[in-house]
């Protein structure tokens, strides 16, 4: 039986994790997460992403008992698989909003760092408990989530396992929006509903640029956003927005996703 199901509805394609009760992350559920995310990036007719758990939990973590028995050899393997699909996830060329309701903890918060956007439900509770198992973050926790809210607060969530609610989570940048439990998907369908209009290649420029700016040096990453800016010279969208401008104002383009 699946545990991960990709659907697309007016250009938004969700990928929802259904592995009950808590969505666990184990072997199948990374193997399907990656196909998943793999046709997300690839359809044409899908222009931004949900990730999104359910109504109860968005994903509590990978799945203790099956790591538990694992030794070294078995571990890499494992971890790696976990690793590549989350990277795969985050490198989706397209906006990514991740709907989190409920638990977010270990392996499912990492997964929510790999979205651009997080919509929490004030019911949220999450958090990097790695710690309190003797061990640490390991798909993409220690480097995500400073780049995100900064080392020292970064530091205080993993050194200590501890959980922070929705409330926090929005104070210190983790979350982009909250609201009521009910509501959290179809905040976020309409997050991502902002940009399935936009001028596709733009976007997934822009993505590109801020996303592998943020690895490298300034001068580097000053680089990187010219070689991408000048190549949407070449593209139908540049020709229609900026036509567009001329003629109508600014605001108005109908891009065509080319």
């Amino acid at each position: 039986m699946a545990v991960v199901h990709f659907e697309v509805d007016n250009a938004i394609g969700t990928i929802r994790l259904d592995r009950p009760p808590m969505n666990a992350i184990d072997s199948q559920l990374t193997s399907e997460l990656r196909a998943a995310a793999t046709q997300a990036a690839a359809r044409p007719d899908v222009r931004a992403v949900v990730l999104y758990g359910g109504p109860k939990a968005f994903a509590a973590g990978a799945d203790i008992k099956e790591m538990a028995p694992m030794g070294y050899a078995e571990i890499l393997a494992w971890v790696g698989a976990l690793t590549g699909t989350f990277e795969q996830v985050a490198r989706i060329p397209k906006p990514v909003v991740a709907a989190v309701t409920g638990y977010a903890l270990g392996g499912g918060l990492e997964l929510a760092l790999c979205a651009d956007f997080r919509v929490f439900g004030d019911n949220a509770k999450v958090g990097l408990p790695e710690i309190l198992l003797g061990v640490i973050p390991g798909a993409g926790g220690t480097q995500r989530l400073p780049r995100l809210i900064g080392a020292a607060r970064a530091k205080d969530l993993i050194f200590t396992g501890r959980q922070v609610r929705a409330s926090e989570a929005k104070e210190i940048g983790l979350a982009d929006r909250v609201v009521a439990p009910d509501d959290v998907y179809a905040e976020a369908l309409r997050l991502a509903g902002r940009f399935v209009e936009g001028p596709a290649l733009a976007l997934r420029a822009a993505k590109r640029a801020i996303d592998d700016g943020l690895d490298v040096g300034l001068p580097e990453g000053l680089r990187l956003e010219t070689a991408v800016f000048t190549g949407l010279f070449g593209t139908e969208d540049k020709r229609i927005g900026m036509e567009s401008f001329v003629e109508r104002g600014p605001g108005k383009a109908d891009f065509v996703g080319r």
